[in-house]
């Protein structure tokens, strides 16, 4: 079996997942191929394909590219918040 070219099957997702974690997964120079296609509009799913140079196991770029997904959200997350904070802070001084 050939671990350097796999198609991973992602049930309940969208573009939303798939665009974001291909272009993170394409910044890895071991990755020579990464795409996805949504199978049909009615199901929610997408199948995911990797392949990669120098034999490396496709589920490691996979894995880092989920990891660093993570991060990237988590980092939107905490900005958002830290602003909102901001915002509803300065507010309830200006009224005061």
């Amino acid at each position: 079996m050939d671990e350097s070219c796999v198609t991973f099957v992602l049930h309940e997702e969208d573009h939303t997942l798939g665009n974001g974690l291909r272009y993170l997964i394409m910044k890895n120079p071991e990755v020579e191929f990464c795409g996805y296609s949504i199978t049909h509009p009615s199901e929610s799913k997408i199948n995911f394909r990797i392949q990669t140079r120098n034999e490396l196991p496709a589920v490691e770029p996979f894995r880092k590219g989920l990891t660093e997904l993570l991060e990237v959200c988590q980092h939107v997350l905490d900005t958002f918040e830290t602003t909102m904070k901001n915002y509803n802070d300065k507010k309830e001084s200006t009224m005061e």
